[in-house]
C-alpha cells in the first residue's frame, strides 16, 4: 500500500476541483485527513477510498529510494568585505559545479558592512550541501 501522504492543493490538482472544494470535504468528514501543524494530509489511500479508484502517482512523482534536501542559512559574524566576496565566490563556484546526481545546488549570500556580517543560504541534496559546508568552514577557519 501507498503510504503517500498529499496537501489539499494537491488533492485539488489532481481532482480538477477547488482547494476550498477539499478543504470542506474533510471537514465534512466525507474525505478523510490528518491534520498535522495547521496543515490536512491526506493520504493516498484515503483519496482512492474517496474517488473509488486507484490513484497513480502522479507525472514527475518521485521514484525510487526517498531523497533529502537541505534549507540551511549561515549567519557569519565579524567578516570584512574582502573574506565576503571570497566566500561568495568560492560557494558560487562549488554551487556551479557539475553533480552526478541530486537536487542543483543553490546559494545565496548577503553581505552587510556596516554591521560586519553575512548570510550565506544553502539549498540542495544532504551530502552536497555538507560538502559546501565543510568548504565554508574551510574559508574561515582561522
Amino acid at each position: 500500500m501507498n503510504d503517500r501522504l498529499y496537501s489539499v492543493d494537491q488533492v485539488a490538482e489532481r481532482l480538477g476541483l477547488h482547494v476550498r472544494t477539499v478543504r470542506t470535504y474533510v471537514r465534512d468528514g466525507r474525505l478523510n485527513a490528518v491534520r498535522i501543524g495547521k496543515q490536512y494530509r491526506i493520504a493516498q489511500s484515503d483519496l482512492e477510498a474517496f474517488t473509488g479508484r486507484p490513484m497513480p502517482d502522479p507525472p514527475g512523482a518521485a521514484s525510487g529510494p526517498p531523497r533529502g534536501e537541505v534549507s540551511s542559512i549561515v549567519e557569519i559574524e565579524g567578516v570584512d568585505r574582502a573574506t565576503a566576496d571570497r566566500v561568495t565566490t568560492l560557494l558560487t563556484s562549488v554551487a556551479a559545479s557539475p553533480r552526478a546526481d541530486g537536487p542543483p545546488l543553490g546559494v545565496k549570500t548577503v553581505f552587510d558592512a556596516e554591521r560586519s556580517r553575512m548570510k550565506v543560504v544553502v539549498l540542495g541534496g544532504l551530502a552536497d550541501t555538507a560538502r559546501m559546508l565543510d568548504c565554508l568552514e574551510g574559508v574561515l577557519a582561522p
